[in-house]
């Protein structure tokens, strides 16, 4: 049988987390960045522990304000110090509560700026490598974020997304532009059979673009993801697919 890991960012106080958990396969925890603090994480923690969820870490900007949406001008050494000390902090959260954190996946603009840029990806990739090299590196499908991961000797999973449009280039369309969260079930259903069955996903201006799936993601943040979940999983096993990080 097929395999997919089935993943959400999530912790990030949107209310939906009890719901979403017993439904995927691994989620990616804020640590203080965009969102989350000590109570959040250990809460979240506890329910991945309880549905025998893969717990990641999610490190973003700290930009609360702008939930980690917004590109902040920082240098390779920047970057790195904010992923080790809020993926540091996810860690300790983990071992005091006797779980396992087994990936890392930057959140937002520091996502989006690493799958384009090599200094910020190689950044992740050496601050993930050099708080545990068995940690798997979540990036966009074939970025730069992926390639960084892989030149620093990590496991990466490339990923794609069931809710978010994409451009001809293979990237995420920007969340001003116009249709770039795809918001119909129906819609997001579509593209996720296209990607799974072809492994290829219908760009926004028409383009058929190849793409590898190691991982399909969920937002957890909009209203309605707790049904998104339920239907996409759904989804996944009538294709076939075991559901497992």
């Amino acid at each position: 049988m097929r395999r997919i890991d089935f993943n959400c960012d999530l912790g990030e106080g949107c209310g939906g987390d009890a719901a979403i958990i017993p439904l995927i396969s691994a989620a990616s925890i804020a640590c203080g960045g965009h969102a989350g603090d000590t109570v959040s994480m250990r809460e979240t923690v506890a329910l991945c522990q309880r549905h025998g969820v893969a717990i990641g870490a999610h490190p973003s900007f700290d930009d609360r304000g702008h939930f980690g949406r917004r590109e902040l001008a920082l240098d390779g050494d920047a970057v790195r110090t904010l992923v080790m000390r809020q993926v540091g902090a996810l860690s300790a959260v983990c071992n005091a509560s006797g779980a396992t954190l087994r990936h890392v996946k930057p959140h937002g603009a520091l996502y989006n700026l690493a799958a384009r840029e090599v200094e910020v990806a190689a950044a992740i990739a050496e601050a993930v490598r050099d708080l545990d090299p068995a940690l798997v590196l979540y990036g966009l499908a074939d970025s730069e974020l992926t390639r960084a991961g892989e030149a620093a000797g990590l496991r990466v999973a490339h990923e794609v997304f069931a809710e978010r449009r994409y451009e001809a280039d293979g990237r995420l369309t920007p969340r001003g532009t116009e249709g770039a969260v795809i918001e119909d079930l129906d819609g997001s259903i579509a593209q996720v059979l296209d990607i799974l069955r072809d492994g290829r996903v219908l760009a926004r201006t028409g383009e058929r673009v190849p793409l590898h799936a190691d991982t399909l993601c969920l937002h957890g943040d909009r209203a309605d993801a707790p049904i998104f979940a339920q239907a996409l999983r759904d989804v996944l096993q009538r294709e076939g697919f075991v559901i497992a990080a």
